[in-house]
C-alpha cells in the first residue's frame, strides 16, 4: 500500500484505459531499469523492488550481508517482482496472486479526497486514498484464499509481510504546493495518523501479523520545496540548516509526522503483542546522505535534481522532468533526487541497505525472520504485498 513512492504501475495502467487519468512518469523515467521499461516516478527501482527481492524469508539474514552489486545480480536472475493490482486484476492467477500484490498507486493520500479537496484546497490525481487501497485489497482476497473470513485467509494475511506506506506525504504535499501556510497544513497531521492507524487496525483484524510502516521524508532537502518554498517557512540563510542546505521547518515538520506515528505504532503495538509492527526510519535512512553525500558516491547533486528544467536546483513548478525543456544529468546515481520530487534509484538502494540492516528500523528487521512455532507446525514468512 503507498503512493508514488511504491507503485510500480498501477496508476500507469488506470491512465492507459482512462482519459481523465493523466501519468506524469513518462520518458525518461525508468531509463536505468534493468531489462524493460518501468512505470515507476524514478529512472530505476524503489525501495519496494529491493525489498522484494529478499523473497526467500527462511533466508532473511541474508539481507544483513547483501551488498548493492548483489542486489543488482538478484535483478539480473530474474527474480520476480510483485505485480501492480491493475495489471491482474481479474486475470491474475492464484498462484501469481500468492505470490504478492502491490496495491500502491502514485498521488494517492492518506485521506479520502474529499478531505483533501475541502480542507487542503486542492485535488488528487486519483481518489486511490488507503480507504480505497484497503477495498481493492479485500477485492483480490477471495481470488487468492477465497472467503475472506476463512480460516485460509486470515492464516495467507498472517504469513504475508505487509508494507504499508509511505504514504501521508501527498495529504502535505497537496496543500504546500498550493500556498497553504505551514502550521496550518501542520494541524492535518492527526488526522493522517489516525487514518493510517484506522487502516493498520483493519489489517491486524483481518489477520495481519508482520507489518513494515514507513515514516516520511526529509522533504526539506527536496528540490521542489527548496525551489518554490512553503508559506510561512522564511527563504533566508537561517532558515537553512547549515550542514546540508535544506529547509529546517520544513524537516521539522516531517518530524513531527514520524514523532506521531512512532507514538501511535507503540500503542497498537502494547495492544497486539504478537503482532510485529516494524517502523521504517525513511528520515534518517535518508538524512545520513544529505549529511554525508560523498560517502554515498552522491557526488554531483545532493540538492540538485537529475532531471528537471534549470535553476539552482534544476526544478521547476511548471515544467517538469519529461517536457521538451527537460536538462538530463549524465550520471543519475551522483544524484539523490531523480525529478526534484522522487529520488533516484541509487538513493532508494542506499535506503533499502540502511533500513535492512537494521539501523534504521525498530524493531530491527531480522524479528520477521525467526520461524513461529504454532500447533500446525512451522509457519514461515512467505509472501509480500
Amino acid at each position: 500500500f503507498g503512493d508514488s513512492i511504491a507503485d510500480t504501475g498501477n496508476l500507469k495502467h488506470l491512465a492507459s484505459i482512462s482519459d481523465d487519468i493523466r501519468f506524469p512518469c513518462g520518458p525518461p523515467y525508468g531509463q536505468n531499469f534493468i531489462g524493460q521499461s518501468t512505470d515507476r516516478c524514478s529512472n530505476g527501482r524503489l525501495i519496494i523492488d529491493f525489498l522484494e527481492m529478499v523473497t526467500n524469508w527462511d533466508e532473511c539474514s541474508y539481507v544483513y550481508r547483501i551488498t548493492p552489486e548483489e542486489s543488482d545480480r538478484a535483478e539480473s536472475l530474474g527474480l520476480p517482482l510483485i505485480p501492480p493490482y491493475f495489471s491482474i486484476k481479474g486475470s491474475g492467477s492464484v498462484v501469481t496472486l500468492r505470490q504478492g500484490v502491490n496495491y500502491a498507486i502514485a498521488g494517492s493520500t492518506a485521506m479520502n479526497s474529499s478531505f483533501v479537496e475541502t480542507r487542503c484546497k486542492g485535488s488528487t490525481v486519483i481518489n486511490g486514498s488507503i480507504e480505497v487501497q484497503l477495498a481493492w485489497f479485500k477485492q483480490s482476497l477471495p481470488s487468492i484464499c477465497g472467503n475472506t473470513t476463512s480460516l485460509d485467509c486470515r492464516n495467507f494475511i498472517g504469513r504475508s509481510l505487509i508494507l504499508m506506506g509511505e504514504i501521508g506525504g501527498n495529504d502535505y504535499n497537496i496543500p504546500l504546493s498550493r500556498g497553504r501556510p505551514i502550521d496550518e497544513v501542520q494541524s492535518y497531521v492527526p488526522l493522517v495518523i489516525d487514518t493510517m492507524i484506522s487502516a493498520l487496525k483493519e489489517l491486524i483484524d483481518m489477520g495481519a501479523r508482520t507489518i513494515v510502516v514507513p515514516g516520511n521524508f526529509p522533504i526539506g532537502c527536496f528540490p521542489s520545496y527548496l525551489t518554490t518554498g512553503v508559506t510561512g517557512v522564511s527563504d533566508d540563510k537561517e532558515a537553512h540548516d547549515p550542514i546540508t542546505g535544506c529547509l529546517t521547518k520544513l524537516n521539522e515538520f516531517s518530524e513531527y509526522h514520524n514523532k506521531m506515528l512512532q507514538t501511535k505504532l507503540n500503542q497498537i503495538r502494547e495492544l497486539n503483542p504478537n503482532v510485529v509492527i516494524i517502523y521504517a526510519d525513511y528520515y534518517n535512512a535518508a538524512m545520513q546522505i544529505y549529511l554525508s553525500p560523498d560517502e554515498y558516491g552522491f557526488t554531483d547533486g545532493v540538492l540538485k535534481a537529475c532531471c528537471g528544467c534549470g535553476g539552482p536546483f534544476n526544478y521547476n513548478a511548471t515544467t517538469r522532468c519529461g517536457d521538451e525543456s527537460t536538462i538530463l544529468c549524465d550520471e543519475p546515481d551522483k544524484y539523490v533526487s531523480w525529478d526534484g520530487v522522487h529520488l533516484t534509484e541509487a538513493a532508494y538502494k542506499q535506503i533499502f541497505m540502511s533500513l535492512f540492516q537494521g539501523q534504521y528500523t525498530t524493531p530491527e528487521f531480522y524479528s520477521v525472520c525467526p520461524k513461529t512455532s504454532t500447533s500446525q507446525g512451522t509457519i514461515r514468512l512467505s509472501s509480500s504485498i
